[in-house]
């Protein structure tokens, strides 16, 4: 099986967005953890450097760079800030259901506008009364003439403060072919976003939940046929969530690693620095070879992805890996500062409140490995990542 290469565009890439990053979202971070208000002004500077479009293919303006490049850029922003890595995860993620399910008008009226980072799309698919449970969603979309009317709620949606068009998954009938997808645009009557809720972590992203009062919506706006919204759901997550939630645990794994090495050299403890002592490299080698392990796993299964090779398994096992290993990183980091890790004046305690943030998006570490044990049974019944005609 071919193994993940990195070009030289792949590493221009890398250090164009690290450099953009120290330089641009670094200085703001302090400010985003001291208002939890959510960042406007970064968020459409990112959105502006195309890097929305990754995976949008050229003839509408976007990079054509492919999955593994949009690792990369969320891997480095999530490095700095792991909230500005969730915006731009968040939204290539919105754009994955009109890429994948878009009509050629939809792409020519929202991909360009997505990819130059005028237009900043969301999936919005979780209930407050269902959860990840997809099937168990109540909001609805009712056809009246050439218009659907939308009614119902949606939470967790990422970007929504900030969000142009918001991708609704709700029901036009019953059971598992009984969802459709819809594009909101956000100055629709009948569209409304409750206030802002700071979260534990992730300071300055906007995780919100939206309100369907009588919302009325032109045919036109609907993404694929009614009855497609189960597949488009369930594509984005895996083809998009879950890699993109994989890249944003890299960033905050890189970072708790560079963090704790750093804090381990400076530290002095019997004479020397506190890397000296055996325990403590132990500890700093486990978080690298976590690190590594996750990192590989992460560009395999992306590499794949841009192959054309069916492998929604390696996805889901490389965020399940990538967000567990960066869990227990982020323990063994604060088990090496110490009581000094509990100061908000340190990354750490930001970095560690971030980790948890990747653990719910696109499946839990539990529904991860239902999806695998369904592999290892063979009782798979989807392929998202497998070619199509």
């Amino acid at each position: 099986m071919p193994m993940w290469p990195l070009t030289e565009d792949h590493e221009r890439l890398r250090l164009l967005v690290r450099e953009f990053a120290k330089a641009e979202v670094a200085p703001r971070v302090a400010e985003m953890e001291a208002t939890q208000a959510v960042e406007r002004e970064v968020s459409a500077l990112i959105a502006k450097q195309g890097w929305i479009g990754a995976t949008i293919d050229t003839q509408y303006g976007g990079m054509g760079a492919g999955h593994l490049a949009k690792t990369l850029i969320i891997e480095e922003l999530s490095c700095v800030s792991p909230a500005m890595g969730a915006v731009i995860q968040a939204s290539q993620l919105g754009a994955a259901k009109i890429i994948r399910y878009g009509n050629n008008w939809q792409r020519r009226e929202w991909l360009p506008r997505i990819a130059d980072g005028s237009c900043l799309p969301t999936i919005a698919v979780t209930e407050p009364g269902s959860g990840g449970h997809v099937l168990g969603m109540q909001a609805t979309a009712k056809r009246e003439g050439s218009e659907y009317v939308l009614n119902g709620r949606k939470c967790y949606v990422g970007n929504a403060h900030i969000g142009d068009v918001h991708g609704v998954v709700v029901r036009t009938g019953s059971g598992s072919k009984g969802l459709s997808a819809f594009l909101v645009e956000e100055d629709r009557d009948g569209l409304s976003l409750l206030p802002h809720e700071p979260a534990m972590g992730l300071r300055g992203f906007s995780c919100g939940e939206l309100v369907l009062e009588e919302c009325r919506i032109p045919a036109s706006n609907r993404i694929g046929r009614e009855g497609d919204g189960l597949a488009i759901a369930y594509s984005s997550s895996v083809l998009y969530g879950r890699p993109n939630l994989t890249a944003v645990s890299l960033g905050i794994h890189q970072a708790l690693v560079d963090e704790t090495v750093r804090f381990a050299q400076d530290r002095q403890r019997y004479g020397g620095p506190l890397s000296d002592l055996p325990t403590i490299r132990g500890k700093l080698g486990q978080m690298q070879s976590r690190l590594m392990n996750a990192r590989m796993l992460a560009y395999h299964a992306v590499h794949l992805l841009d192959q054309g090779t069916a492998c929604d398994a390696d996805l889901i096992n490389a965020k399940y890996i990538g967000v567990e290993t960066a869990l227990d990183s982020a323990r063994t980091a604060m088990e090496i500062h110490a009581a000094a890790g509990l100061q908000t004046n340190r990354p750490i305690e930001r970095l560690v409140r971030d980790a948890f943030h990747t653990y719910a998006p696109a499946g839990t570490g539990d529904i991860q490995l239902l999806r695998l044990a369904e592999t290892a049974l063979g009782k798979t019944h989807s392929d998202w990542s497998a070619p199509t005609n």
